[in-house]
């Protein structure tokens, strides 16, 4: 029967596709991890007690990295080339959410303006990585290859997403309630159509990598499309709502070192 789990068992049990997916996912974090250190070394005077915050959410995206390298090298395999269709991250920047990596490379102060684009951004795309990261814990949390990696991840994720909705709350409450409900929504409608192309293009990898049949690809593509229908339909409004989280200041301490995997 096909299913979330047996597809990534499947994936996971494979060298090839077990290499792709843990590339593709290193560089990911590692690009996070870039883009999260400049934006706290360019935040606006106005803002600076959000710098060591910024700076720890880069930590643990760097973190990421190193935990999704270490799973490579645990098993004797070398990160590949990151398919550009795969590039979540490098796409949503074409796509024009958050900010450019043009602006990031500039040594000139960013905006406030700016920061509420990088924090609804973040709200966003660390909606999805918590989603995720919860299923993989869900299905692989006590598997003895991956298992730490992925609840260490898990809990770094749902800290990010924490500190989004508290910082976005504190920054409505001070003004820019409408500047975050606007850009939230551009970010979420934008991110669920580059979500549905990106799960396109790694399942198409993996089904030349895993030889599956015709018939398993179309039934993936078409369980793809029909998750982008119902977020379009109304599924993208979980990504722009704020509540004050249970976990308060969830990035206000130092960064964690990365698991022995």
């Amino acid at each position: 029967m096909l299913s979330a789990r047996s597809l990534f068992q499947e994936i996971l049990e494979n060298d090839d596709s077990y290499q792709l997916f843990c590339s593709i996912a290193a560089s990911g974090e590692a690009q996070g991890g870039w883009e999260n250190g400049r934006i706290a070394a360019l935040v606006p005077d106005t803002m600076r007690a959000l710098a060591p915050k910024i700076t720890r959410h880069g930590a643990d995206e760097d973190k990421h990295g190193r935990i999704f390298n270490a799973l490579l090298r645990k098993r004797g395999l070398d990160p590949v080339c990151v398919p550009p269709e795969t590039d979540y991250t490098m796409l949503l920047e074409r796509q024009g959410i958050g900010l450019a990596h043009e602006k990031l490379r500039r040594d000139e102060r960013l905006t406030e303006r700016d920061i509420v684009v990088y924090l609804s951004h973040s709200r966003v795309t660390e909606q999805r990585a918590a989603d995720q990261m919860d299923m993989l814990v869900r299905f692989f949390g006590d598997h003895p290859e991956v298992g730490r990696a992925v609840r260490q991840i898990c809990n770094d994720e749902d800290n990010h997403l924490s500190y989004c909705h508290e910082e976005l709350l504190r920054l409505a409450r001070a003004g820019h309630g409408r500047a975050i409900q606007g850009t939230l929504r551009e970010c979420a409608l934008t991110e669920i159509a580059v979500y549905r192309d990106v799960s396109l293009a790694v399942m198409a990898h993996m089904g030349r990598i895993l030889k599956w049949p015709r018939s398993k690809s179309a039934v993936l593509a078409g369980g793809i499309h029909a998750l982008y229908a119902f977020e379009r339909a109304g599924g993208w409004r979980r990504m722009v709502t704020l509540r004050m989280p249970e976990r308060r200041d969830a990035l206000g301490g130092p960064a964690t070192t990365a698991p022995v995997v």
